[in-house]
């Protein structure tokens, strides 16, 4: 297993997609030397864009955290979330009813914009469900997981209706060693227990690469092969730049550790194109 320094690596290319949770930032807050990484990269007049799977905040929120913890020049118009993308499909798709949800009041203020009432799974009626038209996971926090799972499977099971993955994230660390579960894998369990396949949005499914794709071209002449996606999980990350056809780096900051790396990319078949051990210089 080859591992390169990242700067070596991403000066081949004229875009840098990064991740944000494990490449920018971890559980202690903003990576050290993040920084200087960016302006390097700025210098160079390399694009970036932040490709995340948080669906709690919008683009503003995301920007204002990331200044918060000490990184300036990331730009609320630099950020996608996967939250964009499952608010966008709202609303064009669901016109009409409420949409229930699971997770917190603040990411359903942001996504469920769509015009149409939303209600909190923890308050659906499960002997009036005629008003609700879609179910969205959002997080993996702001509800009671015994009672509200509960509820989330019997509605599912009494009515067929559409259900949105606004975050396909399984796991997140929570300190050096250890994760929690996230939306993502709440959702595969419910699918699983169902039988039911949801919509699910968020790397590695293609939806935020065609987005920043799209948003890149408008401005200016690019193809793929001028892009870099940088990640710390071969599932979303890596898979999700393979899917879309750019290069991939791993980095081992992140989900991915150096000591399980190489037994992970032989295991699963999500082979990077790079590996480094960070972003930093």
């Amino acid at each position: 297993m080859q591992v390169q320094s990242f700067i070596s690596v991403a000066e081949q290319f004229r875009v840098v997609f990064l991740d944000s949770y494990g490449v920018l930032k971890n559980y202690n807050g903003l990576i050290e030397g993040v920084q200087n990484t960016i302006d390097v990269l700025r210098s160079m007049n390399v694009v970036i864009r932040v490709l995340t799977n948080d669906a709690s905040r919008s683009q503003y929120q995301q920007a204002e955290s990331f200044h918060k913890l000490g990184l300036h020049n990331i730009y609320e118009h630099e950020i996608i979330t996967s939250g964009m993308m499952a608010k966008q499909f709202l609303e064009q798709k669901v016109l009409s009813g409420k949409i229930a949800y699971l997770g917190t009041n603040n990411s359903a203020h942001y996504i469920l914009q769509s015009g149409l009432e939303h209600i909190s799974v923890r308050d659906v009626d499960l002997k009036k469900l005629d008003e609700i038209s879609a179910l969205v996971f959002l997080d993996d926090e702001g509800f009671d997981w015994n009672t509200d799972i509960n509820k989330t499977v019997n509605l599912l099971r009494h009515k067929n209706l559409p259900v949105i993955v606004a975050n396909s994230d399984k796991f997140y660390p929570v300190s050096k060693n250890d994760v929690a579960i996230a939306t993502g894998g709440i959702a595969k369990l419910i699918e699983s227990m169902l039988n039911k396949k949801f919509i699910h949005f968020g790397k590695p499914d293609s939806q935020m690469f065609i987005y920043a794709y799209d948003e890149l071209t408008a401005r200016s002449n690019y193809n793929r092969s001028d892009i870099l996606m940088v990640g710390d999980t071969l599932q979303t990350d890596i898979l999700g730049g393979n899917k879309f056809g750019v290069k991939t780096t791993l980095v081992l900051s992140g989900n991915t550790s150096a000591e399980y790396a190489e037994l992970q990319i032989n295991s699963t078949g999500i082979i990077p194109d790079y590996i480094c051990e960070s972003i930093l210089l």
